[in-house]
């Protein structure tokens, strides 16, 4: 395996690993913890997707540099690599603005009809789940360009 590989190959399952236990296990879970009321579970949501969303792009960037130094040969990994991106390209510019909103307006004390953008967030964060398994699988069984 070239350094290439080594490093998208880590920094792709990093980033699956940060999206699975945040979104997945983390996000869901601090509702239901013994005190935590809307306002407080919205705040903490932000402050850990702000974090998680920094980590993302440069896990992101590591991948596009690392992808771009490699000799890789397959359009799997660019395929794979490229809609990983395009998915949290979507959520950054175009679902987090509207949660942002849509919490603003909670945690002002207003209520309102429920927003479908977290349904969004989580039907994009599902698609890079599989664009990221898909793009460890991809670079883990790419040809090693032969030496010379």
């Amino acid at each position: 395996m070239t350094a290439a590989a080594a490093l998208t190959t880590a920094a792709t399952f990093l980033w699956l690993g940060m999206v699975l236990a945040i979104s997945f296990v983390e996000a869901p879970l601090k509702f239901r913890a013994p005190g935590v009321t809307l306002p407080i579970g919205l705040g903490i949501g932000r402050l850990v997707f702000r974090a998680l969303n920094i980590a993302e792009l440069l896990w992101a960037a590591v991948i596009v540099v690392a992808i771009g130094a490699g000799s890789f040969s397959t359009t799997a990994i660019a395929l794979a690599a490229g809609l990983s991106i395009a998915m949290l390209t979507v959520q950054l510019t175009a679902v987090r603005p509207r949660l942002s909103r849509r919490s603003d307006a909670v945690l002002s004390g207003h209520e309102g009809p429920r927003s479908h953008a977290h349904l969004v967030y989580v039907l994009l964060e599902l698609i890079k789940v599989a664009a990221l398994v898909w793009l460890g699988i991809a670079v883990l069984s790419a040809p090693v360009p032969a030496m010379g």
